[in-house]
């Protein structure tokens, strides 16, 4: 017998529809790709750049490593401060007990005659000070006792004194510490910085950045060698003018005594010597490694190169960059003559020994050792002649 129920409908398939949301996402998916593959991510710096931000870095600790060689200078001196007052503090201390011990004696001495004890009063009563207050005090002791009282007194405010001094050299000094330790931090940090930098560099763009150096070097030997010229030729126009006005002289003037001839030759060869000293010094620290803070005699950084070099010629100057500037007389880059100090950077933060034709004696930066080097290598921002 036929069945009457209706045959049951077959289920719509979804498959068709799967496979559309597979292909769109799939679609999805590559478009993303490629729009990431085409949207430029965060730019690699160049080598120039690289090279410029570590030069930057590398002046930046200088600069710090001169704030580091100040507050180690300020530190010594405040320490020697704070050392010589509390040697004063404590023989003040002693002559403050000498002068009790003599009131003490006073009054023993008055205890035991049983006399009134005005001293003895004064010596063991909580407020000393109002007691002196007192004139009748001192109208009934002896002269001898009344120095003694006196003594005291004075001793007491001496000490007194030399304490709060003492206190606030002390403070004074931890500040100073406080200063040292951060500029240490600085320029360890900055050095940092800049070694990271190097460390991410390629083989080849170790090599890029090699080469950009040999040609800054190059362009600064060359500005080295025209400056060069530029003095020689300077000194043999002046030679000439000297030669010509001597034989002028010497035609109008046969009869004349000489008097004043070689005039002002002593300072010059005083201050020709000097300079062979210095360079003589500067020469012999060639080849030694830069250490920032270091004065020698195994390292250096460059203005505890140059204070070293100008004290072996019988002259002291100060310590940092920023003071070494300030000393002797300010000389133009075409005048400048051997053992003359340039100085670098807006900032005052780097030093070099002039030794002639364009070129210096300097404690370059970390890494590098004291070596000759054009003028030129670094913005100039002055020179100066110590002495």
């Amino acid at each position: 017998m036929a069945s009457h129920r209706k045959p049951r409908s077959r289920a719509r398939t979804t498959t068709p529809a799967v496979g559309l949301t597979t292909a769109a996402l799939a679609g999805v998916t590559l478009l993303s790709t490629q729009s990431a593959m085409a949207a430029p991510g965060a730019p690699k710096p160049s080598i120039e750049d690289v090279q410029k931000k570590v030069d930057d870095l590398y002046r930046q600790a200088g600069t710090a490593t001169q704030q580091y060689n100040r507050a180690k200078e300020a530190s010594a001196t405040q320490r020697g401060k704070v050392d010589a007052l509390l040697e004063d503090v404590a023989e003040r201390a002693d002559k403050l007990n000498e002068a009790r011990r003599t009131l003490g004696n006073y009054a023993a001495a008055q205890y035991r005659t049983g006399s009134i004890a005005p001293t003895a009063t004064f010596f063991l009563a909580d407020d000393p000070q109002s007691y002196f207050d007192q004139n009748q005090l001192m109208n009934r002791m002896t002269a001898q006792q009344q120095k003694a009282v006196t003594d005291f007194r004075t001793q007491q405010a001496a000490a007194a004194k030399k304490r709060t001094e003492a206190v606030q050299s002390l403070e004074t000094l931890t500040e100073s510490q406080a200063t040292l330790r951060t500029s240490k931090q600085s320029v360890q940090k900055k050095l940092g910085e800049a070694r990271a930098m190097l460390s991410k560099l390629t083989a080849e763009e170790k090599a890029r950045l090699a080469a950009l150096e040999r040609e800054k070097e190059a362009e600064a030997k060359r500005k080295a060698e025209e400056l060069a010229r530029r003095q020689a030729a300077a000194k043999a126009e002046a030679d000439r003018k000297a030669e010509a006005a001597a034989k002028e002289a010497g035609s109008t003037g046969g009869t004349g005594t000489g008097t004043g001839a070689g005039t002002g030759t002593g300072s010059d060869t005083s201050a020709t010597s000097k300079a062979e000293k210095v360079l003589a010094f500067a020469r012999a620290q060639i080849g030694k490694p830069y250490v920032w803070g270091a004065t020698g005699p195994s390292s250096y950084d460059c203005s505890g190169l140059t204070q070293a070099a100008w004290k072996a010629a019988g002259v002291d100057i100060p310590r940092t960059t920023w003071d070494q500037v300030e000393v002797g007389t300010r000389i133009a880059t075409a005048d400048l003559q051997p053992g003359d100090l340039v100085f670098f950077y807006d900032d005052i933060s780097h030093v070099g020994i002039y030794k002639g034709d364009g070129m210096m004696i300097h404690a370059p930066k970390p890494g590098a050792n004291v070596r000759e080097e054009s003028i030129y290598y670094m913005p100039i921002y002055g020179s100066v002649r110590p002495a």
